[in-house]
């Protein structure tokens, strides 16, 4: 069997600007998943360490280093492994497996955590921490879309009110407090916040206090005190 790859991709060429991934059925017959770069393609275990391996024995070299001091070199090594799970993550997230990207985001959120309590070296620690917005980002992103698929709309936007507010949160802890208004997480999060506001089902309440609010603007005051003794009654029956 020829191990040239160009049979595999000439089927799934890679599109520069648009992440291409799939799940296909491996020779164990267990599912994997794909994402297709420049270069060929990433393939990746469903759940476990993406690469399949059990570093000393463990699911991951977070868990073996649990409780142990880091050096450079084990720093390094965690970050490669973090880099994997970031890849699974995205390629999750494009197939709108919401509950593979919480799972994977928290895993790194985790890892950063980790390494800030069991590293004394502050640039080691920053490697990590650095990425946290852009993963509270994507943990955010799949647990608001898991409710907002259940019709949860304002459980939606308190959970990326949430996720916001911990990333300006984590800004405002590591003395960078100016670097907030700056983020393009969460810029993206108050965005997608005004956009699900702007969509989701309206009361009756809201919709006569709407009402009332453009009577009054269009001078329409006899309508407006209409709309305002039944918003009253609206209330006091509930």
């Amino acid at each position: 069997m020829s191990l040239d790859l160009n049979s595999l991709l000439k089927d799934w060429p890679f599109e520069p600007g648009m992440l291409k991934v799939r799940k296909v059925t491996g020779l164990d017959g267990r599912e994997k998943l794909q994402m297709r770069v420049d270069l060929g393609v990433l393939q990746m275990e469903m759940t476990g360490r993406p690469d399949g391996l059990r570093p000393h024995g463990c699911e991951s070299l977070l868990t073996y280093h649990q409780n142990r001091e880091l050096s450079a070199e084990e720093c390094s090594e965690l970050q490669q492994e973090g880099i994997q799970y970031y890849h699974r993550y995205v390629s999750l997230f494009q197939l709108n497996d919401y509950g593979g990207v919480i799972r994977d985001t928290q895993r790194n959120l985790d890892l950063f955590s980790f390494v800030d309590k069991h590293s004394q070296r502050e640039d080691f620690v920053w490697n990590f921490q650095q990425f946290r917005p852009y993963v509270l980002m994507m943990n955010t992103r799949a647990k608001a879309s898991l409710l907002l698929n259940e019709g949860k709309f304002a459980d939606a936007m308190r959970e990326i009110e949430s996720g916001r507010d911990a990333i300006v949160e984590f800004f405002q802890q590591s003395n960078f407090p100016e670097l907030a208004s700056k983020s393009s997480e969460v810029a993206f999060l108050e965005e997608w916040l005004e956009e699900v506001s702007e969509k989701r089902p309206r009361s009756k309440l809201e919709i006569m206090q709407r009402e009332m609010e453009t009577a009054i603007a269009k001078e329409l005051y006899e309508r407006a005190a209409e709309l305002r003794d039944a918003i009253k009654l609206l209330k006091t029956s509930k």
